[in-house]
């Protein structure tokens, strides 16, 4: 049986607020085995989406070599009752849309978007837990296992324990949406200058604080409770719950883009403190009273990797499995696991999931060719006879590099196929890599990647067993060996670790291995490939224009090896402007005054920036087809300018006829 599983809302409105459904992603299990899975934030490139997933459905249909007509049935990540109640309530907020629920804006995208005349009754919709709980007992090559769900909300809680057993889940307990730990956090944030999906930014700021200092002010907002319960404080309506007790006491929020006072450090340490003991206590009583030696940690919670190598640290399992996906794209694969087994399909998979490589590659050797071929004005390719270890040499001299090869991965994180590498050792490529790629904070740590041979030479990975592929666990990095790694480990002596191994990613094994060949330490830096203005690159085009608008040193994709020929604002000139579908250009005017230009790209939270006559005109004149120089005259700060506004992903810049 082979069926889809979809996250993500149904488009109604481009800018629909981006904590709603978020995470679109799709999903494709044949017979219980998951053989394809993205994101759609990798097609249309809009970082956390909510977007109904059409990219993703047609790359997942793509790599099964499937059509339509294959699909037994569709699985929906929430429940039909909280979807339906969703638009009713966004049917009420704006009365100017047709009244339409679920069923019907599902069968009518699937028939505007595939021409897919889908059976009503291979239409299901899952409980969100449920579908989150699948996902992760179905990997976890564990038979019997404790299945925790803690994230933002599922249709009315917040968290779900399950027993797994043979091929079963039972549901234990459950935790209100008031006890969100998920949302508590999320509220907590910004305090910090942070927002929704910025959590794990909080988690890298905690260990440059002290706990101590905010440790009672927290205290106020939960009560421990016997078996495993607990209660947050409830907030005030329309209010965030953490703000008055740091109100009373002339706590300073920060505001986005400030530096981080101590104060702001010693709030983040004290918020990851609490979050760890409210979620230990959970898991420690559920531990004793189920017996439990296996776990199998889920929900957006679980990519708290902090909190997961605390969980390791405690002894309270034997082994620990925590989904490369583990938020709501995630969902997206327990849907369609949920859907087969409501169709009498009951088999899951019994063996680990050993890669996150689901998605689709950057193309055949032909195309790859091909596409670079296109930007031969602006690059040099070359073809060395091995691209392993021209890579390796080329980070032994200190550059760093962005790699793109094989099969994307599903999920937050660049294991090895999308990922920005440098030599893990001298301390000032942290600083190097946050400023000439990421634009983001100093604090901010990198991750090593080892092959897994010498992983335990490096890295105290605990008596828990785990699968540390992922980069799912924070652990400490042994002491002898913290000045080494000085660009990956972190300011507590702990570092993110992925564990590399040639059976689940052979090429970026023998990478690690040869550079460790040539400098005594088989671990690399390893971050995802891209700016902060984008998601994880996914084509040639999008890693050739990551790599003209950050300072990456070199291009690795697939077998080619790709340098510029020259500074890229000197090469701009022949390259073609188009606007992308969100892009809007608007003019102010008020009396008096000369208009005011503006661009923007019209989803939540999308960017915006002020334009001068000239590139606005500039822009106004993009058609796709015409390069920058025959669209208006190009000075160097119009280039400038331009090359500013690329950066950030206003539009895409090509060659002519790419």
């Amino acid at each position: 049986m082979l069926t889809l599983g979809i996250s993500g809302h149904f488009d109604l409105v481009p800018d629909l607020y981006r904590s709603y459904m978020h995470d679109a992603a799709a999903c494709l299990v044949r017979d219980g085995e998951l053989v394809a899975a993205v994101e759609e934030e990798r097609f249309n490139r809009i970082k956390k989406t909510n977007r109904f997933p059409s990219g993703a459905i047609q790359a997942c249909l793509d790599l099964a070599g499937a059509r339509t007509s294959d699909v037994d049935a569709i699985g929906y990540y929430f429940n039909h009752r909280f979807t339906d109640l969703g638009l009713a309530n966004f049917h009420a907020d704006v009365p100017a849309q047709p009244v339409r629920f679920a069923r019907e804006v599902l069968h009518g995208l699937l028939k505007d978007r595939f021409d897919w005349d889908l059976p009503d009754d291979r239409l299901l919709f899952t409980q969100h837990h449920v579908a989150h709980a699948w996902s992760s007992y179905a990997r976890s090559g564990f038979s019997d296992a404790l299945v925790v769900v803690l994230d933002g909300r599922g249709e009315v809680v917040s968290g779900t324990v399950y027993q797994g057993r043979d091929a079963e889940l039972h549901e234990l307990h459950t935790y209100s949406v008031p006890q969100s730990l998920g949302l508590l956090y999320q509220n907590a944030i910004g305090q910090v200058g942070y927002g929704f999906g910025d959590e794990y930014k909080v988690m890298g700021l905690a260990p440059y604080g002290n706990p101590e200092t905010y440790r009672e002010h927290f205290a106020r907002l939960y009560a421990l409770l016997d078996d495993g319960e607990y209660r947050l404080t409830p907030s005030i309506p329309d209010f965030n719950p953490t703000l008055w007790p740091f109100q009373e006491i002339g706590f300073t929020p920060r505001r986005a883009g400030e530096e981080p006072t101590q104060q702001h450090k010693d709030f983040a340490a004290a918020l990851q403190e609490m979050l760890e003991t409210l979620a230990m206590h959970v898991f420690t009583h559920w531990a004793h009273k189920t017996g439990a030696r296996a776990l199998c940690f889920t929900g957006g919670v679980a990519h708290n990797s902090s909190l997961n190598g605390l969980i390791l640290r405690s002894g309270l399992f034997e082994k620990v499995f925590v989904h490369p996906s583990s938020h709501d794209a995630g969902a997206a694969e327990g849907a369609a696991i949920h859907a087969a087994r409501v169709l009498g399909d009951r088999r899951t998979r019994h063996t680990r999931l050993t890669t996150a490589s689901l998605g689709p590659t950057p193309g055949t050797p032909a195309e790859v060719t091909r596409d670079l071929a296109a930007w031969s004005g602006l690059l040099d390719v070359h073809r060395p006879t091995d691209v392993v270890a021209a890579t390796a040499e080329l980070l032994a001299e200190g550059k760093v590099v962005g790699w793109a090869h094989g099969r994307a991965e599903f999920g937050p994180r660049a294991l090895g196929n999308r990922s920005i590498l440098a030599d893990p050792r001298p301390v000032e490529n942290r600083d190097r890599i946050n400023a000439m790629v990421k634009k983001r904070e100093g604090f901010r740590p990198f991750a090593p990647a080892v092959a897994a041979e010498a992983a335990d030479t490096y890295f105290d990975l605990t008596p828990t067993a785990a699968d540390h592929a992922f980069m799912g666990f924070v652990v400490h990095v042994r002491e002898a060996h913290r000045a080494t790694l000085g660009a990956v480990t972190h300011v507590d002596g702990t570092a993110r670790v992925q564990v590399v191994s040639a059976d689940a990613n052979p090429r970026f094994h023998a990478l690690i291995n040869r550079f460790g060949e040539l400098t005594g330490v088989p671990v690399l830096l390893n971050t995802s490939f891209n700016n902060n203005a984008e998601p994880i690159v996914q084509t040639v085009h999008d890693a050739i224009t990551t790599f003209l608008t950050t300072e990456i040193d070199v291009l690795v994709v697939e077998d080619h090896l790709i340098t510029r020929r020259a500074p890229t604002t000197e090469l701009l000139d022949d390259l073609v402007p188009k606007l992308r579908p969100d892009t809007r250009l608007t003019q102010h005017w008020q009396v008096g005054e000369p208009p005011v230009g503006e661009i923007s790209l019209a989803h939540s939270a999308g960017p915006r920036a002020t334009l001068t006559p000239e590139v606005f005109d500039l822009l106004s004149k993009a058609d796709g087809e015409t390069p920058l120089s025959a669209l208006g005259p190009l000075t160097p700060l119009t280039r400038s300018t331009l090359y500013t506004l690329w950066q950030q992903r206003f539009f895409t810049l090509s060659p002519k006829g790419a």
